[in-house]
């Protein structure tokens, strides 16, 4: 199966043997191609003895078989499988003062695809057509480039979706309640979207609006939400709970938290109405033990392996990350989606704190 035959399915039609024969060729080839354009990317798959035009041949090749690299290479090397004059796009990922962070280089066909694919993800959850869109952060994000890197293009991003966008936040970063009244007003017999990052909507939304006293009473709002969980849980706040107090305060809203990062934007993982993170088409987990690297069972915990056939300027399509979770089942979720499902639990303990908005909290 070619990316565009993948591209012409529903994000989460394929069962997980079907998307395993789309995934193993696609990535395969992909290996070969970053090994032969990468110079970087080459030594580290000759270190690890592993030949790619050995295993294009190879027809019981899977998934589980491919070389992943640690997503913390990106910090430390430009690894990009294009010539310089063909990069349109370079995205950093979040990082603290003093930290160094992650530099991925974006051809024109690697940003069509991820805006592709992450149309098709989201639009299985909202439908086609583009909503009011409030966004739960400050429009200086569009003006200050020192903003630019993950958050700046997950706001930038998801914008796709919106039509009559509005921050929900001023330059100082308190809730501009007037601008806010407004545009609830304005669409309240609509459906509206919210978007933003997990901590800044719970420090500079919900508990704003707790402290002051103020609420809003959304009729029918969706919110998407990404990163951040690190700080609430220090604060003892869960899924549960972050969902209760935002709809405290913004009324009927239907909640749904995803996971990615800058490493492989597009390749997002979506909570289900069941709290179960999807895996779309377009990418896979895979839970490997810290000890050996060997994969965990369903519901074994273990360092969480991303797997997209997105990135092809440079060699992210198979990433050990630093965070910790385990697979929860396939094929068989309550929501009807097939494909892997998951749960995420947290960051490793001696990973640096990197999210977009406990950067910004850190800041």
């Amino acid at each position: 199966m070619t990316l565009e035959e993948l591209f012409a399915h529903p994000p989460y039609d394929l069962t997980a043997a079907e998307k395993e024969t789309a995934l193993a060729g696609l990535l395969t080839e992909l290996t070969r191609f970053h090994y032969d354009n990468c110079p970087e990317y080459r030594m580290i798959l000759e270190k690890l003895d592993y030949n790619p035009e050995l295993e294009t041949r190879s027809s019981k090749l899977t998934t589980r078989d491919l070389p992943f690299i640690p997503v913390r290479l990106f910090k430390q090397f430009e690894l990009r499988s294009v010539p310089k004059e063909k990069i349109v796009k370079t995205l950093t990922s979040s990082g603290t003062s003093g930290q160094a962070v992650s530099r991925i280089f974006l051809d024109a066909d690697n940003v069509r695809n991820q805006t592709r694919a992450l149309n098709a993800i989201i639009s299985s959850f909202i439908g086609k057509g583009r909503l009011p869109l409030l966004l739960l952060d400050t429009e200086m994000i569009k003006k200050d480039r020192s903003m630019y890197s993950a958050r700046g293009a997950g706001i930038i991003g998801f914008s796709i979706f919106g039509r009559d966008s509005t921050f929900a936040l001023d330059a100082e970063m308190k809730i501009a309640l007037d601008q806010v009244a407004a545009f609830f007003q304005k669409h309240a017999e609509e459906q509206i979207l919210l978007f933003g990052y997990t901590y800044m909507i719970w420090q500079f939304v919900v508990r704003a609006l707790e402290e002051a006293g103020k609420k809003f009473n959304a009729k029918n709002a969706i919110l998407f939400h990404i990163g951040g969980w690190k700080k609430l849980k220090d604060q003892q706040v869960d899924a549960l709970e972050f969902n209760r107090r935002v709809q405290g305060v913004l009324g009927n809203v239907t909640v749904y938290n995803y996971y990615g990062m800058a490493e492989q934007l597009g390749s997002v993982f979506v909570e289900c109405e069941h709290g179960h993170m999807h895996c779309s088409n377009y990418s896979d987990v895979i839970i490997r033990k810290a000890y050996d690297f060997s994969e965990a069972k369903t519901g074994e915990k273990g360092l969480i392996e991303l797997i997209s056939v997105l990135p092809t300027s440079y060699p992210g399509h198979v990433l050990l990350t630093e965070d910790e979770g385990a697979v929860l089942g396939v094929d068989d979720c309550p929501c009807g989606r097939r494909g892997k499902y998951f749960k995420i639990f947290g960051r490793i303990k001696s990973a640096e704190i990197r999210g977009c908005s406990d950067t910004f909290e850190r800041r």
